[in-house]
């Protein structure tokens, strides 16, 4: 075996900058029984639940390398649902961020997450346009409701019909009966996409947010209780209604359109919200502007109408006694109408585009308002409903993350603080903590590129209208701006000498700087104020988009928007080198700490590594699938890192010329990336807003050992009907944990048959328990089999059942029945789901065979009575725990009832003895 490179593993170690996710919706939640308080976004892979009181993070809930997508909150408060743009979905405890379980189905992003009353179940919808309804307790899928032509835009619950509504960009709005996983009504009155709908008013109106100004309002009436002469007074009532809606006499659901409620804010329903209690609405479009809407009570709307009525027969008595109005007009009829029901409440205006709003209906009548904006930031707004006041803000969570997508990270030469620098501010990080230092307002153009100057107390900025801001670090404030360029300064770098910097900018000049020590020129004080002194210029025929200067001070390279690098001689810029090949420009570049080599990153996704000497191509790779945006050598060493727009950061090795990894990036374009000094640590900023931190770790890396991601291993399959059962639609697809659960009930059929006949040839002689059996702690091939099965997760159960061959299906009967044969029933509802499953998926071949069809009989003669045991068990719990709690209620009574006379005594002591103490001075006076 050859001599081996060893390599250590950079690890992700924080991502920070991070308040909400433009992409992502907010949700309330409730920590340690307090509702109110705390919101919960999206950030990046994570998920935040921020404290709005003292405006710091109460909780992160961890993810691994996907961006969250969805998030949903359980009634109950004690989980969270969290969809991720690969269609997976997590449900989290909140009060230890363990997973209880995965839910593989959709093939792309989760765009709606739904969980019904109680918390048992979630519907979710996807792009993929496929609707699924998972159940919690028993961690599958229910199943999968397929008509959409279009991405699903929302799902609801309709909990007490044990319905779901979906509504999708295809136009439509379908309804889906759980039972019988069919769609028994669809909507068609919008001409074009529906993007938003919720329900509202106990689930008896449906509002939809389109395209135009207007939310439409539909009732939903439920015949199947109906007698037949209150069907046909409902139905004349819908026709006076809405004329031109066609009532369906066979149809369980009339839904038909009431009115339409009109829009103040401008563009498209970006999203409709509601209360848990359905009473208020909330509506954004693509402005700033929050409208609430109020469903009023039924007594409420009531008095409405009567207050509306007797002001229309006021105006209309008032026409027929000046003659204006005709004698036989007709009287005003008491006709509920939407404007009696809807009541429309202060609009919030807000300081940017919303992307996502939650509402909380207090008991007081006080409405909390969580909104994520596109700027970064999470507001929390309060409101009264019976008064017709402003609304306050509560609060405004800023100053943790920049306002706008960060373009350039510099970390300083000792390692303990990273700068970052946005079109809003430049930004200050403790490394360790990742907690924001400094804040300093950007007072001209956006930044373009950024460094540490020596002693890291100072830094040097250069922005997009040419302007190089020098940054007291300390004092957080602009010590000087100077116009360096006339076009946009494009790099930013310190000489090796550390005596001055250098600035490359579009206006075709590299410019050379000296620092020098000057007076306060604002007269604040006495001490001298670090300074910048042009000494020397480059001209050049093209702009410039990289400037790199050697570490031993002789040769300063130049990418250059014509696809070359040029090399100079620093000391006298005389003409060194020039290297052609990229066929786009050169957008970064780099030289090794020995000057012996330089990498150069251009558009054309190929980064090239060149010999100093004589300027030659060692290498060209293609490094990556979008423009090379970054590029650095890690210090002392000849590796270095990419970035790219296609947000994947990787370290290569120059003299080798291999990949040695391949960090996970960025949600779109990685648009900077540096190394700590000797090389500890690495940052890098992307486009979607994130600050990312790669620390080395100990960790030996290995070339070729590929994670199964990268092997392309399949993550999902078709989720299309199973070959031979047109009627068995998959609520979940193929996952890699589903083949390893397979592969692994075969490896233990193999084993525990090839022990079976082992222990028959022995005839009552010992055999040795194979090594696996032992391992799991088993002696019998049943006991290896449920061992098995108990470790497979329950959403990857039916999937690797669905995977096994029909032999093996067989076997899995015969130990099942066995297992179901034994005293105690723990497991009796495992056993049984795998049984019926296998079932419906081999019925025909099962049931030819008659050593199949004799266990098939035994395991539901012994299934029927493991389940009856088991519901018995919980009966009996259920009513126990109900007894328990009325003895505590009664306890709980009588303590009050206590506690509530000795208090009422005890008064009646203190009267009495003021009366006392009154009685002797009166007397005296």
């Amino acid at each position: 075996m050859g001599l081996t490179k060893q390599y250590l593993r950079y690890a992700p170690s924080g991502t920070f900058n991070i308040i909400a996710s433009a992409d992502c919706n907010s949700a309330h939640v409730s920590l340690n029984g307090i509702s109110g308080r705390y919101i919960a976004v999206g950030a990046c892979e994570h998920v935040i639940i921020w404290d709005m009181r003292i405006g710091e993070k109460a909780q992160v809930i961890p993810g691994e390398n996907v961006v969250v997508s969805q998030i949903a909150a359980s009634p109950t408060g004690n989980h969270m649902a969290v969809g991720y743009v690969d269609g997976n979905i997590n449900v989290f405890e909140l009060t230890n961020n363990e997973i209880v379980c995965v839910f593989a189905g959709h093939k792309s992003p989760v765009t709606s997450l739904q969980y019904d009353e109680q918390g048992h179940r979630i519907v979710s919808g996807s792009k993929d346009t496929e609707v699924i309804l998972w159940d919690v307790v028993s961690e599958t899928g229910v199943a999968r409701f397929s008509g959409h032509k279009g991405a699903i835009t929302s799902v609801l619950f309709i909990n007490g019909k044990n319905c779901i509504i979906s509504s999708s960009k295809d136009t439509f709005v379908k309804f889906w009966d759980i039972e019988t996983k069919h769609c028994f009504k669809t909507l068609g009155g919008h001409q074009v996409e529906v993007w938003s709908a919720v329900l509202l008013k106990e689930e008896r109106y449906l509002v939809t947010g389109s395209m135009d100004q207007e939310l439409r309002v539909w009732k939903l009436n439920w015949t199947d209780k109906m007698k037949e002469e209150d069907k046909l007074v409902q139905q004349l009532e819908i026709v006076k209604i809405e004329e031109t809606d066609n009532t369906e006499d066979t149809s369980v659901l009339q839904c038909h359109q009431v009115g339409t409620l009109v829009r103040g804010g401008r563009g498209r329903v970006v999203g409709l919200c509601t209360d848990l209690g359905q009473t208020v609405l909330g509506c954004f479009g693509t402005d700033s502007l929050l409208e609430l809407f109020i469903f009023c009570s039924d007594d409420e709307a009531k008095a409405r109408m009567t207050k509306r009525v007797k002001k229309q027969k006021k105006k209309l008595a008032k026409l027929k006694e000046s003659g204006e109005a005709d004698g036989d007009m007709v009287e005003v009829k008491e006709l509920l109408t939407l404007s009696d029901e809807v009541r429309r409440l202060t609009s919030v205006k807000l300081s940017a585009k919303i992307k996502s709003a939650s509402l909380l209906l207090g008991m007081t009548g006080e409405l909390r308002v969580g909104v994520t904006l596109a700027n970064n930031t999470v507001e929390m707004h309060s409101l009264k409903l019976g008064e017709e006041n402003d609304v306050k803000c509560l609060k405004q969570i800023t100053q943790p993350g920049h306002q706008k997508e960060p373009r350039c990270v510099a970390i300083s030469s000792d390692n303990l603080a990273i700068i970052s620098a946005a079109a809003d501010s430049i930004k200050l990080w403790n490394r360790t903590s990742q907690a924001c230092i400094r804040t300093i307002p950007v007072p001209c153009g956006r930044p373009c590129a950024v460094c540490f100057l020596p002693g890291d107390r100072h830094a040097a900025v250069g922005c997009a209208d040419g302007t190089l801001l020098l940054i007291d670090v300390a004092a957080a404030t602009v010590s000087e701006q100077i116009p360096a360029h006339t076009g946009a300064c494009n790099s930013v770098g310190l000489l090796p000498d550390l005596r001055g910097c250098y600035t490359g900018g579009a206006d075709k000049t590299v410019k050379i700087w000296q620092f020098e020590l000057i007076l306060d020129p604002t007269g604040d004080s006495k001490a001298k104020v670090l300074s910048l002194l042009h000494t020397r210029t480059l001209e050049l025929e093209e702009a410039v988009c990289a400037v790199r200067v050697s570490p031993n001070n002789k040769f300063i390279a130049v990418g250059l928007m014509d696809s070359t690098v040029k090399i100079f001689f620093l000391d006298t810029f005389k003409f060194y080198l020039s290297l052609y090949g990229h066929k786009l420009p050169v957008l970064c570049l780099d030289i090794s700490y020995d000057s012996t080599l330089i990498a150069t990153g251009s558009g054309d996704r190929n980064v090239k590594i060149w010999g100093m000497d004589f300027g030659d191509c060692h290498k060209s790779i293609f490094a990556h699938n979008d423009s090379v945006t970054a590029l650095q050598f890690v210090p002392s060493t000849h590796y270095l890192f990419t970035a790219s727009k296609d947000g994947k950061i990787k370290q290569w090795d120059a003299d080798t010329y291999e990949n040695i990894i391949t960090l996970n990036g960025h949600a779109g374009a990685c648009w900077c990336v540096c190394v700590g000094a000797g090389g500890l640590v690495s940052a890098a900023c992307g486009a979607d807003g994130a600050l990312r931190l790669f620390t080395r770790t100990d960790e030996p890396l290995v070339l070729g050992d590929l994670d199964e991601q990268e092997e392309g291993l399949a993550t999902g399959e078709q989720h299309a009907p199973v070959p031979g059962l047109p009627g068995l639609v998959m609520p979940t697809k193929k996952t890699i944990g589903a083949e390893k659960a397979a592969d692994s009930i075969l490896e233990c059929l193999s084993v525990g048959a090839e022990y079976e006949r082992e222990v028959t040839a022995a005839r009552g002689q010992h055999v040795p328990v194979p090594l696996l059996m032992t391992a799991y702690n088993c002696t019998t091939a049943e006991d290896f089999l449920l061992e098995t099965l108990r470790k497979i997760r329950s959403s990857d159960l039916e999937e690797a059942l669905l995977l096994l061959p029909l032999n093996a299906a067989g076997e899995m009967v015969r130990l099942v029945g066995a297992l179901l044969s034994r005293a105690g029933g723990e497991h009796a509802e495992l056993l049984a789901r795998a049984a019926c499953f296998l079932l419906r998926v081999h019925r025909a071949p099962l049931l030819a065979d008659t050593n199949h069809l004799k266990h098939l009989i035994q395991i539901q003669a012994r299934a029927h009575m493991r389940i009856n045991e088991l519901r018995d068990m919980v009966g009996c719990n259920l009513h126990a725990l109900q007894w328990a709690r009325r003895e505590v209620e009664a306890d709980r009574s009588e303590q009050l009832f206590r506690v509530s006379t000795g208090q009422r005594r005890a008064r009646h002591a203190r009267t009495k003895l003021r009366h006392a103490l009154k009685r002797p001075i009166v007397s005296i006076t």
